[in-house]
């Protein structure tokens, strides 16, 4: 099962990457993760990102990373509100970013990695508002 390839402390470095992301914006980053993917990794990753709700945040601004360890597969899919401002390669440089961390076998790291890096643009594009933001997303990684 893929939620044991992550030990009790690799699952909260994840989560807290998450939760430092989410401090600089009002984006929401969700992390699934399962050993096969059914299908295309794209479609997989849409069907998942509509299971997990994430079309409705406020400003169309959630991004999920959807990785199927077993089938070595793993897409990032942006919502239209973050797909709208970003580099039309943003998120083929952040999935070659964590990739050079997959093929080490560094999946914490490189889940690490590409949360900073879609933070970041989130942070640019949606900045963090401390009096109206709320967790809209749980940051929780969830495992199919």
């Amino acid at each position: 099962m893929a939620e044991k390839l992550f030990s009790p402390e690799q699952k909260a470095q994840i989560v807290n990457a998450i939760k430092a992301a989410e401090t600089r914006t009002s984006g929401e980053i969700q992390v699934h993760i399962e050993n096969h993917c059914k299908g295309e990794v794209l479609d997989r990753a849409a069907e998942v990102f509509e299971t997990l709700k994430m079309y409705q945040t406020k400003d169309r601004n959630g991004v999920l990373i959807y990785l199927a360890v077993a089938d070595h597969k793993f897409a990032i899919l942006g919502d239209a509100g973050i797909n709208a401002v970003v580099p039309t390669d943003f998120w083929v440089k952040t999935k070659d970013l964590m990739a050079g961390y997959f093929r080490q076998g560094k999946f914490t790291e490189g889940l690490i990695e590409g949360i900073h890096h879609a933070g970041d643009q989130l942070g640019t594009h949606f900045p963090y508002d401390s009096q109206g933001d709320k967790n809209e997303l749980s940051d929780e990684v969830s495992f199919g």
